[in-house]
């Protein structure tokens, strides 16, 4: 063991993180109940530095996106990290803090042998958090992970947010595990896609013909993007965005000075907006809503959000839409429902997705074609489904929500429960939505609020906004706001009033 002198114990705050460095080696110090710890200093998920993050109830939440490890011995508590945190040896020497630079080992001991084999249907996030989450847990028998597409699961998150805008190659969009984590933890990769699913045989048919047999299986299909339904929508030069693939096609037809219009205004939508006008094209956004993303974030959040926007050069169409994409051989301009004609190279459609159930036609679907779980995410025996395909009970009420740390979260739950867990969602829903060089926290999932209390200005960063409903916060947002959101996020697992809301974050 080599330790290093790195602080002194009073240097070390009672209720956050202190980082210290060994060489380049980043560590955070934490001292709880008069005891410390030194774990890793970045978040394994995004490399977010955990010392600007949140001690609550036991557990570090990473800043950035809300991961969240137990105080005690770093282990994962929450995604979007998939790995726990590693551990450093520490000695207090006196009023001395002395740290090994080198971690201690991994306490997890291998799994037992099992006969049993668990299918996982789709890579992405909800998928490889399952898979992952089986191995942390201890399952020793054959996990098969089944995905049409190609590659490896991948961070779709940053395909609107940096590929479009020419910050990040397609082919550097980060892999959530790269190939040496599915060697080491014996999951096999399968390409293919499922066409149909027998549960009395626990049997799963592929389209080439093949088949596969499951003791328990997780249906993980995520979302499909809808497409427009105008004259003209299939041309070339028309396009939507989900995967790596279309990524890269996006990005290889758009140049700068170019014209691209997008309809529609989901967070995709004003997210490829911003991304593609910082790439160099001109845009153009033919918005459903005068005021976009009113309903999440209320509408003195959606106003400075579209004027960020326009003081970008990102111009907004709203009392019309679009009736047909003309084009010969190529997209040329799109008709508006007025007759305006608005010269285009490239359209994009971001007008929302529909869960990617169409091989499960033989499990009851609901309206929207998701498929409805109990609270352990539980389709019937031997079955779950998580992520976008899954409604599924919060605060008493069927929700289907298609956030993608919400999707890892389904992931861990069916994972314990497929292991005789009865575990369920017991969490504060979160995303984060990327628009020129700032980053929006949303916590919650409230369809109603009376009032709405603000700490700053939706205009002028930083800012948080607390929305609550007979004095119980629902829901919150914020720029620039990292760590009482991320405290926020483990309160507000519990009834949380908004007086006390502005005293945790204000302290």
């Amino acid at each position: 063991m080599s330790l290093h002198r790195v602080a002194r114990f009073a240097d070390v705050p009672e209720d956050r993180g202190l980082e210290v460095k060994i060489g380049e080696c980043k560590i955070v110090l934490l001292r709880t109940a008069g005891q410390l710890r030194a774990f890793q200093g970045e978040c394994p998920h995004a490399g977010a530095p955990l010392a600007d993050g949140a001690l609550c109830h036991g557990r570090l939440i990473c800043p950035w996106h809300k991961a969240a490890f137990r105080i005690e011995d770093g282990a994962l508590c929450e995604p979007p990290a998939l790995d726990s945190l590693k551990r450093y040896p520490l000695e207090l020497r006196g009023e001395e803090v002395w740290v090994d630079d080198q971690p201690l080992p991994d306490p997890h001991t291998p799994p037992a042998d099992d006969s049993r084999t668990f299918v996982i249907v789709g890579s992405g996030a909800a998928g490889t958090a399952c898979a992952a989450a089986l191995r942390e847990k201890g399952f020793g028998g054959r996990i098969v992970l089944i995905d049409r597409e190609p590659d490896a699961g991948y961070d779709r998150t940053v395909l609107s947010k940096f590929v479009l805008a020419g910050e990040m190659p397609p082919d550097e969009t980060p892999a959530l595990r790269d190939d040496d984590f599915y060697r080491a933890q014996h999951i096999n990769r399968v390409a293919g896609e499922v066409v149909a699913l027998d549960v009395e045989s626990r049997t799963v048919h592929l389209k080439d013909g093949r088949t596969l047999n499951y003791s328990a299986a997780v249906l993980a299909t995520g979302a499909t993007p809808n497409v427009l339904e105008l004259p003209g929508a299939n041309l070339a030069q028309v396009f939507v965005l989900r995967t790596k693939a279309q990524a890269e096609q996006i990005i290889n037809a758009a140049k700068p000075d170019q014209r691209a219009v997008i309809i529609g205004d989901s967070f995709i939508a004003l997210e490829c907006a911003s991304a593609l006008r910082q790439f160099g094209l001109d845009v153009t956004v033919i918005a459903r809503h005068a005021v976009p993303f009113v309903a999440q974030f209320g509408e003195a959040v959606g106003k400075a959000i579209r004027a960020l926007h326009e003081e970008n050069g990102v111009k907004f169409i709203t009392e019309h839409e679009a009736t047909e994409i003309i084009g010969d051989g190529k997209v040329e301009a799109v008709l508006l429902d007025n007759g305006l004609r608005l010269s285009a190279d490239l359209v994009l459609a971001g007008i929302g997705v529909h869960p990617a159930t169409e091989a499960f036609t033989s499990l009851p679907r609901e309206k929207d074609q998701s498929l409805r779980v109990d609270e352990g995410m539980r389709v019937t025996e031997g079955l779950w489904a998580i992520g976008d395909i899954a409604t599924f009970p919060l605060n008493g009420q069927p929700q289907r929500i298609e956030h993608w740390r919400l999707a890892q979260q389904h992931a861990r739950i069916a994972a314990a429960n497929m292991l005789g867990g009865e575990e369920h969602y017991l969490d504060v829903p979160y995303f984060w939505t990327w628009h020129f060089g700032r980053n929006y926290d949303y916590l919650g999932h409230a369809k109603h609020w009376d009032e709405v209390e603000f700490l700053g200005a939706p205009e002028q960063l930083p800012f948080i906004g607390l929305f609550s409903r007979n004095g119980i916060v629902v829901a919150a947002v914020a720029c620039e706001k990292e760590r009482a959101m991320a405290m926020l996020a483990e309160r507000m697992k519990q009834p949380l009033s908004i007086a006390e809301a502005w005293k945790l974050i204000s302290d």
